[in-house]
């Protein structure tokens, strides 16, 4: 199965000359699904993963099923004001600006290994904050795994920079 058939390619969108990868095809389909939530399972069990985390909102759509898969827990990292208990939080850079994540103060436990799951590799902003505050709470980045990396973009570099290993199930361009 080539999951690549399952990324619906939206031009200008959300603005004018950017190519948008959808990955809902591929969540429509429970063949494809399944099978995306398998690679990302193998690999997430391969680096010894205790725990998965995953970013609003598609690292959940991802990252739920597949610590399931491996009956370990998830840690949902989320914008701000919308966990109810203690966080932390770490900052990273947009194309104009910068945004925040959070994560439950109590989300990791120290030694445990996460593998931070996304739907897309880009920038790699997204998954440094989130392995940022897994080690400030003690956690080992296992590893970053993602169903889509835009080749051409910095993301991978920018991860492997930081000594992290990276997964993609497929790469595409970013254009």
């Amino acid at each position: 199965m080539d999951l690549k058939d399952y990324i619906a390619s939206i031009p200008d969108y959300p603005t004018k000359g950017i190519l948008f990868r959808d990955v809902t095809p591929l969540v429509d389909d429970g063949e494809a699904f399944k099978e995306a939530v398998r690679q990302l399972a193998e690999y997430a069990k391969s680096v010894g993963a205790d725990l998965i985390a995953g970013p609003e909102s598609r690292g959940f759509i991802f990252g739920c099923p597949t610590a399931y898969e491996l009956g370990i827990g998830f840690v949902p990292v989320r914008k701000p004001g919308k966990l109810p208990r203690e966080t932390i939080s770490a900052s990273y850079s947009l194309e104009y600006g910068t945004n925040e994540l959070f994560m439950h103060k109590d989300a990791v436990k120290p030694g445990q290994r996460v593998v931070i799951i996304d739907d897309l590799l880009a920038t790699g902003g997204t998954a440094k904050a989130t392995a940022e505050m897994v080690k400030k709470l003690g956690g080992v980045v296992a590893g970053c795994a993602f169903v889509i990396e835009l080749d051409g973009l910095p993301g991978r570099v920018t991860l492997e920079q930081e000594g992290y290993d990276v997964k993609a199930l497929m790469h595409l361009s970013d254009h």
